[in-house]
């Protein structure tokens, strides 16, 4: 029982940090930065049949 409660106990830990570290990265103005690259960088494509090589 002990050990279950201990595992329960270290999921809900690494969640709580994962959400933490994620809200901080992305509010943070390095964060919101990098999102704004990465939205110039990708080139929306209709679907994958547009690198399709037959046409």
């Amino acid at each position: 029982m002990g050990v279950l409660l201990y595992i329960f106990s270290i999921v809900i830990f690494y969640l709580v940090v994962k959400i933490a570290v994620r809200d901080g990265i992305n509010s943070s103005k390095i964060g919101q930065s990098i999102e704004e690259k990465d939205e110039v960088k990708q080139s929306p494509r209709a679907s994958f049949l547009d690198d399709d090589l037959d046409n």
